[in-house]
């Protein structure tokens, strides 16, 4: 997919593989928009993406995924804009950040799977416009762990020490969010996919304690090379014709069969719709 010329937006691409993601895009002729929580640390960021591929290579959003007062303020700021979009990648998260957002939902689920959903229905009619879009979401191998969604808990503060099981099951929405949007979106033109970047050395991890920290840092990959699949998914035609799926080392991998439940999707999409008070009726793709 040609990205010259065209408006994408990266979330939490200050850091990590999201910067990756984005300085790629950019070098490949993009406007990308950094939507990112701080503005003090990504400042920097759009400031050297503008120096290396133009004053237009890359302008800066304000978004904290945890709040969705920040959350629709953005999307707002795009809409009125009214640039269309090639290109969402829903690639901030969160691990191991224990308690609630500041709407009430456990911090790990609401920043990583509610904050997305609300970011990113709104935009689908830019998305259309733009033709050929494409929404790509990071999740993790790590929603294989996850055993269950339980609903009644996701209104209470983080109950795990590490977080890790919190972070499963935001994982797993994430995967099931994809899918289920990829049927919804497939007749008017926007694909949607989700992926596994691999365990990275990024800040998302800055919160696990010892002795998790030093374990999981035995088996993690660079940043560049963690970014490799989301720029797959990004630039791959092969996303045309794998619609819905989930990617990992650039390949579609099965995911769980959590992972698979239509029913489970459909249950997810439904109390997302009514937490984040955003109905699918709402948005506007005739």
């Amino acid at each position: 997919m040609s990205i010259q010329g065209q408006r994408v937006v990266v979330t939490g691409a200050s850091s990590g593989i999201g910067l990756v993601t984005a300085r790629e895009l950019a070098k490949a002729g993009a406007h990308v928009v950094l939507a990112c929580r701080s503005e003090a640390k990504t400042q920097p960021i759009l400031e050297d993406l503008q120096r290396q591929f133009g004053p237009n290579a890359a302008s800066y959003l304000p978004l904290d995924l945890s709040s969705f007062t920040s959350v629709r303020r953005a999307t707002q700021r795009l809409l009125s804009d009214g640039t269309p979009i090639k290109l969402l990648v829903n690639n901030a998260g969160v691990a191991s950040q224990r308690g609630l957002t500041e709407d009430g939902f456990e911090m790990t689920f609401g920043t990583n799977h509610l904050g997305h959903f609300l970011f990113t229905l709104p935009l689908l009619p830019l998305l259309k416009e733009a033709g050929d879009a494409r929404v790509v979401t990071v999740a993790s191998r790590a929603h294989r762990d996850a055993r269950r969604i339980d609903f009644d808990v996701l209104r209470d503060s983080t109950p795990t020490y590490t977080g890790l099981r919190e972070y499963a099951v935001s994982k797993l929405a994430n995967v099931l969010f994809a899918s289920e949007l990829a049927k919804r979106v497939a007749p008017h033109g926007i694909a949607s996919v989700s992926l596994h970047p691999g365990v990275v050395a990024t800040d998302v991890w800055r919160r696990i304690p010892e002795p998790f920290a030093k374990l999981s840092k035995l088996v993690m990959i660079s940043e560049e090379d963690g970014a490799k699949t989301t720029l797959h998914c990004c630039f791959s035609d092969e996303v045309r014709t794998a619609n819905g799926a989930y990617f990992n080392k650039s390949r579609v991998e099965t995911p769980s069969k959590l992972a698979r439940d239509p029913a489970l999707a459909q249950k997810l999409w439904e109390r997302s719709e009514r937490w984040t008070d955003l109905r699918w009726s709402d948005i506007d793709l005739d």
